[in-house]
């Protein structure tokens, strides 16, 4: 069984975005030479997200609001998390909802999609550096 590893890194210089990644994340399957296996992709921080979706700027708008409307940022006294100095407690529960990884089979050397279905990085705290893990196993 073949195993491989990478970081994806990104600095989002915004509060809040999402960015797709399904190219890295072929990429990454191109260099590991897996064809039958699995890949798993998580963010590596717990205000981020990784989740698969449609790579559609309506939809990426909706969940914006959505977000927004569950946990909002301001007033940022509203969250006991912030007490410690810290002003991204709406960025941990956003992750919570959005989750922290994805695992996506892999069959003939391609990522096996239903329709339409894209990876992405989702940040809810940036302006700062943070990776991405992609780990493949498989033959």
């Amino acid at each position: 069984m073949k195993s491989y590893r990478k970081e994806l890194w990104f600095n989002v210089p915004a509060r809040r975005g999402f960015i797709n990644i399904t190219d890295q994340v072929d990429q990454c399957l191109k260099e590991s030479g897996v064809s039958e296996g699995l890949i798993l992709v998580n963010a590596m921080h717990i205000t981020a997200s990784v989740f698969i979706n449609d790579d559609e700027p309506g939809l990426h708008m909706d969940y914006e609001e959505w977000l927004e409307k569950l946990a909002p940022h301001e007033p940022v006294s509203g969250y006991r998390h912030n007490r410690t100095g810290e002003d991204n407690g709406d960025a941990h529960l956003k992750r919570q909802v959005m989750g922290r990884e994805v695992v996506v089979a892999i069959t003939k050397g391609r990522l096996d999609f239903g329709p339409w279905e894209q990876i992405f990085y989702g940040e809810f705290d940036g302006r700062r550096r943070k990776r991405v893990l992609v780990k493949i196993i498989g033959e």
